[in-house]
């Protein structure tokens, strides 16, 4: 996850980020766009909800009768929507930064590409109000760090995204949750500290058993392959997890290991 603080005096230019969601905040920052534990977020907290676990009533984030704002178009997007049908808002709006896809399948994306299309998800089909090349670019809120509205532009084709002029407009906002893109590990700290090297995507480089270019330093998940699905990085963290064992015993990655076994 990313953190970023708004400023609630002349805003600040919104960046993407993966999902976080507050509504109330400090008097100067808003922390919708903070990061918080995996057991705070809006998600998580609606999966622990329906387990039946407790939740601190200071720190529930709920749709209920607020105007919704979900910035991001995805998957990611299409689960919060669904969520906040169940806590029934007053309204929902779901903005992506992306143009409209189009209805079929696009020519430039042949099977057995992942088709480029419009997707309709049981969601969307509840209700809410879906646009496409729309660009948020700041949040305003009270004196008391209540986010109250959303500022926004519409914009051209990737991979500029120029605004277009005379389309700037403001809305009524009380939760905005953002479900955007992954950008890669956050490099700031412990990647640049460790210094490990990175490919071409942003993501820690490792070889076929997760070991970094750093001995001793081991990577998987979303970490070393970039976005990917739950499975992946469960997957990943077992093969990861054997090949640190390996690394305690003898010392040395398993890699190299292989390399020096006679042939």
């Amino acid at each position: 996850m990313r953190s970023v603080a708004a400023d609630l005096g002349p805003g600040l230019p919104i960046s993407r980020h993966f999902l976080k969601a507050r509504s109330k905040t400090p008097a100067n920052e808003i922390r919708g766009t903070s990061e918080f534990g995996p057991q705070d977020g809006f998600l998580p907290q609606q999966n622990r909800r329906c387990s039946g676990d407790s939740l601190d009533p200071a720190a529930e984030i709920l749709a209920t009768g607020k105007r919704v704002v979900i910035i991001g178009g995805g998957d990611t997007g299409a689960d919060c929507l669904g969520t906040c049908h169940r806590q029934k808002p007053l309204s929902v709006h779901q903005f992506e930064i992306m143009p409209l896809p189009p209805a079929e399948r696009s020519p430039q994306t042949p099977w057995p590409l992942w088709p480029m299309q419009l997707r309709v998800e049981g969601a969307h089909e509840e209700g809410g109000t879906r646009d496409w090349g729309i660009a948020t670019t700041k949040f305003t809120g009270d004196a008391n760090g209540n986010v109250k509205k959303l500022h926004g532009v519409r914009v051209g084709a990737p991979p500029k995204f120029e605004s277009i002029s005379g389309t700037e407009f403001e809305m009524d906002a009380d939760l905005v949750l953002l479900a955007m893109g992954f950008l890669g590990p956050v490099r700031a700290g412990m990647i640049e500290q460790l210094g490990v090297a990175l490919d071409r995507r942003g993501n820690v480089q490792t070889d076929e058993h997760y070991a970094t270019s750093i001995p001793g330093i081991f990577a998987a998940g979303d970490m070393r392959r970039g976005q990917s699905l739950v499975v992946w990085a469960i997957a990943e963290g077992r093969k990861a997890a054997a090949s640190v064992d390996h690394y305690l015993g003898t010392g040395v990655s398993a890699a190299a290991a292989h390399r020096r076994q006679p042939s």
